[in-house]
């Protein structure tokens, strides 16, 4: 159980940094709330054929559970994707990614507060190892490059995004709700989207819409598949089977796999601190799942 969702936790990362990388690339032609707001629905278009029979019957179930499932929506479905795609409109890639390495320390000061989970070791010392290789690939091999590194605005939504993932990632073991995962995801889309909506309706309102075309809606139907529905899936397993501070590490996977898509995508060179990075990274988070003896 413990090795497939380890490999099941490699899939989110790899989702999310496509979903980074597209979001960034579209940036002029899809507006950041308008993108969240359509891939949700597309999202909860294909899933609920599935799942609305089930999300009826556990309806009770979840109303019982109210307060965790606003919770869990507004800091998932609504926050984090929202604002990620904000930062990325005024904020380098470099930046979005260093700022994202504070997802894994958050993770396991919340585990901590919240669920009284110890900090062993060497799960702190996998979070170091890890971190070493983000940066590896984030500055090219040059530490030099993050005194060059200015703040932006994006930064900040950086923060706050990485803050809410955090919460959501504890809050999936704090508060747990007895039903299947695609039915609770169904249940997340259907509340989180309702909170968008009033910033769809202001983004609107400042003249900023949708330009319709082959990119833009083949980005939202990746977002709505790849960045929603499998990767939130595959996540909540992990979390279940690992614990919200294992899961965190591999959010440093993001910037690897955007390395590597850029490669496979936008023709860039691999280098050598991308093997040194990713070499590092692994080795941070086989150190911090070593089984304790």
């Amino acid at each position: 159980m413990k090795n497939r969702a380890l490999l099941l936790l490699l899939l989110p990362p790899l989702f999310w940094a496509g979903n980074a990388l597209l979001a960034r690339a579209t940036a002029g032609d899809l507006p950041p709330v308008a993108l969240a707001f359509w891939r949700w629905i597309l999202a909860l278009v294909l899933i609920l054929p599935f799942t609305g029979r089930d999300l009826w019957a556990h309806r009770r179930v979840l109303w019982a559970h109210w307060r965790a499932v606003l919770g869990l929506a507004l800091t998932s479905v609504a926050a984090y994707n929202t604002l990620l795609y904000l930062a990325v409109q005024t904020t380098t890639a470099i930046n979005a990614t260093l700022v994202g390495t504070s997802l894994p320390i958050m993770v396991l000061l919340l585990a901590r507060l919240w669920l009284g989970d110890p900090i062993r070791p060497r799960q702190a010392m996998g979070m170091v190892v890890s971190i070493i290789g983000l940066l590896a690939v984030v500055t090219r091999g040059e530490p030099a490059r993050l005194a060059t590194l200015t703040l932006t605005p994006g930064d900040g939504l950086m923060l706050l995004a990485s803050a809410s993932w955090a919460a959501y990632s504890v809050m999936l073991r704090r508060f747990p709700i007895p039903v299947k995962g695609f039915t609770l995801l169904t249940a997340l889309i259907i509340v989180g989207w309702v909170m968008i909506v009033p910033f769809y309706l202001f983004e609107l309102s400042l003249g900023y819409t949708v330009q319709v075309r082959p990119m833009t809606l083949g980005v939202i139907a990746y977002t709505a598949v790849c960045a929603s529905l499998l990767a939130y899936y595959f996540w909540n397993v992990g979390v279940a089977a690992l614990g919200a501070p294992t899961a965190g590490l591999f959010a440093n996977l993001i910037p690897l796999f955007t390395a590597v898509l850029g490669v496979a995508l936008l023709g860039e060179t691999f280098a050598w601190f991308h093997s040194v990075g990713g070499l590092l990274i692994f080795a941070g988070i086989g150190l911090a799942t070593l089984p304790r003896r």
